[in-house]
């Protein structure tokens, strides 16, 4: 049996271009007018939860991401250690568990997909089909992405967001009455409302920036970043979803604009590289100078006075 075919079907909807997962969601909570609906139980509890969504506390996010990444290590082929792409991520992100003040953990999922998810608790979790499409400098600058949604606390709003949704739905099924048939679960629908949503163009844009500061930061290649994207532009070709496209930056446009870093960066490593030079130069210059007036005023040695003698 071929692992990679049994993901999760969560997992295998995603679009294969969203490698850096991405959430927008919208609240589709429908509590009723007044006077034209009844109000009901479920109603109640999903206006409460609606609101709770937007208090919860740090902790509670971060349980949230912890049990969603427990959910989905149960519901997907984790390569367990010894296993080859379970020991080749783990020598790429070993000098980063505890990346930017973070508390990381780091997993594989033997799935096909081209895909990378990080819940607001520091759990990342990698697709092998990613890992077989890249480089380690490429999956690299992945994992920078990937935490930047975790540093800029942009997978905590996404949970919130998921969060209120799923209380939506609740609300939903109490009007229409369908709560008289036993739900999935919970935590599985938050899991799949997760999955299923989006990061806004600003947020991808963003991780994509701080990735590369990550690549640069550590010393690693940085334009894989630019070729990981072309990759992907590639694999998409003209037959890309819309729906992605709305929310996420085109791939082609994200590797154009880490190509456009690297040039910088690359300019700005030669010209320190030629100011060290000049400096360089420049100090041995001095020492040259201030070596000749000592050269000058240093005696003759004996054996020219001897001669000089001998010729009078």
């Amino acid at each position: 049996v071929d692992p990679r075919k049994h993901g999760m079907k969560a997992i295998t909807s995603l679009a294969c271009l969203a490698c850096v997962l991405g959430f927008a969601v919208t609240s589709q909570a429908q509590l009723g007018k007044i006077g034209s609906k009844i109000l009901r139980e479920g109603n109640l509890e999903a206006a409460e939860k609606t609101v709770r969504a937007a208090t919860l506390t740090d902790r509670q996010i971060e349980r949230l991401g912890e049990q969603t990444a427990q959910y989905m290590d149960a519901n997907n082929p984790v390569a367990p250690d010894g296993d080859p792409y379970a020991e080749r991520l783990k020598r790429l992100v070993a000098p980063h568990l505890a990346e930017d003040g973070l508390k990381l953990n780091f997993k594989v999922y033997k799935v096909a997909d081209l895909n990378a998810f990080a819940a607001p608790d520091g759990s990342v979790r990698v697709m092998a089909g990613l890992m077989d499409l890249m480089t380690d400098d490429e999956l690299r600058s992945i994992v920078g992405h990937e935490i930047a949604h975790v540093k800029l606390e942009q997978s905590k709003k996404q949970f919130q967001k998921a969060y209120a949704v799923s209380a939506g739905r609740t609300a939903a099924e109490a009007n229409t009455g369908s709560l008289s048939v036993i739900p999935e679960g919970e935590l599985g629908d938050f899991v799949e409302g997760v999955l299923n949503a989006k990061f806004s163009r600003s947020d991808e844009s963003g991780a994509d920036e701080y990735g590369f500061k990550f690549m640069v930061k550590h010393s690693y290649d940085y334009h894989a970043m630019e070729t990981a994207f072309a990759k992907l532009d590639i694999l998409a070709g003209p037959q890309r979803q819309d729906a992605l496209s709305a929310t996420h930056p085109d791939p082609g446009d994200r590797a154009a604009t880490a190509r456009k870093r690297s040039e910088t960066q690359d300019a700005k490593l030669a010209a320190e590289t030629e100011a060290k030079k000049l400096a360089a130069e420049g100090e041995q210059a001095e020492q040259a100078e201030e070596e000749a007036p000592q050269q000058a005023e240093a005696p003759q040695p004996e054996g020219n006075e001897s001669s000089e003698q001998a010729q009078k």
